[in-house]
């Protein structure tokens, strides 16, 4: 068992001298430290007023010329596009969770390669079928309890699902 504050002693080493990887053996102890390399901080440049000569002994010094324009630099910003009416944040606590009635198959479609009951956006009306669970051999469909639009599909096609599971969620 390696002691903790040795531990501690070699990430101050490979912190301190900017190591990404560190590996230390004593006898049959090997220790090995890594950590994701870290960018440099770049020191912001500051322009530096020239400095002028001093003058001779009895000669008049010269006026000190203008210390130089700071340099600015622009950080080029996209500008936000417009929010769309419709794009406005979704309230997920007002969904409806349509959950597994029995454990079995998840299968978004009626059959392989054939397009899914329902997208994420689709409208559903009550009784519409949303899915089916196979279960025992025996397709079962998962119908709609009540109107809505689809907002969330929680399962993949071909997934096992469990009693009660969230399969989808509408709105």
């Amino acid at each position: 068992m390696i002691d903790s504050s040795i531990l501690a002693d070699y990430a101050r080493v490979l912190r301190e001298n900017g190591l990404t990887r560190l590996r230390v053996e004593e006898g049959a102890q090997v220790v090995e430290l890594e950590c994701a390399p870290t960018a440099p901080l770049a020191a912001p440049s500051l322009p530096v007023a020239p400095v002028a000569p001093a003058a001779p002994a009895g000669v008049p010094a010269a006026p000190a010329p203008a210390p130089a324009a700071p340099v600015v630099q622009e950080e080029l910003v996209a500008p936000e596009a417009p929010l769309d009416p419709d794009d406005k944040p979704l309230d997920m606590s007002k969904t409806v969770d349509v959950t597994a009635p029995m454990v079995g198959v998840f299968y978004a479609a009626p059959s392989p390669g054939a397009e899914p009951f329902v997208h994420v956006g689709s409208k559903v009306k009550k009784g519409d079928t949303l899915c089916v669970i196979e279960a025992m051999k025996l397709m079962n469909e998962v119908v709609a309890e009540q109107d809505g639009e689809v907002v969330d599909i929680c399962v993949s096609d071909g997934e096992l699902v469990e009693f009660g599971g969230t399969l989808m969620k509408l709105i």
